[in-house]
């Protein structure tokens, strides 16, 4: 069984920065893309990036292209999501979660249905 646990989020004002981390343990092998999603109290769940394990850039939602950088340590089992510049909006539970996907392509990325595993969330709020 893979656990995914994330950490670093928090509060933090308007155009201010965090850096979440995802880090797996256990079945190591059973996936090989992470994705991070957010959900806000009243909505969906929503794709914020995707990263593949091995190879390639990540992939990001349009409302956070130039803000959001997504990497990867593999020695660590750990990929992080860097926000800078943040706004009221950011403010969400994250979540990281892992698939294995063969093939090329990002259509299925924001897909909470494509992952097998997720982390228990972590808060972010985006507040002065």
């Amino acid at each position: 069984q893979l656990q995914l646990v994330e950490s670093g989020g928090g509060l933090v004002q308007p155009g201010g920065s965090l850096r979440l981390s995802c880090t797996a343990s256990g079945a190591t092998s059973d996936y090989n893309v992470i994705g991070w999603f957010r959900q806000a109290p009243g909505k969906e769940r929503e794709g914020v990036s995707a990263i593949r394990r091995y190879y390639g850039n990540p992939y990001y939602a349009d409302s956070v292209t130039g803000r959001f950088t997504t990497s990867r340590d593999n020695a660590k089992n750990t990929v992080y999501l860097q926000m800078d510049n943040l706004k009221p909006e950011d403010t969400a539970v994250y979540y990281c979660a892992a698939a294995f996907i063969e093939g090329t392509g990002w259509g299925w990325a924001f897909r909470p249905s494509e992952y097998d595993y997720w982390g228990q969330g972590t808060q972010v709020t985006v507040s002065s």
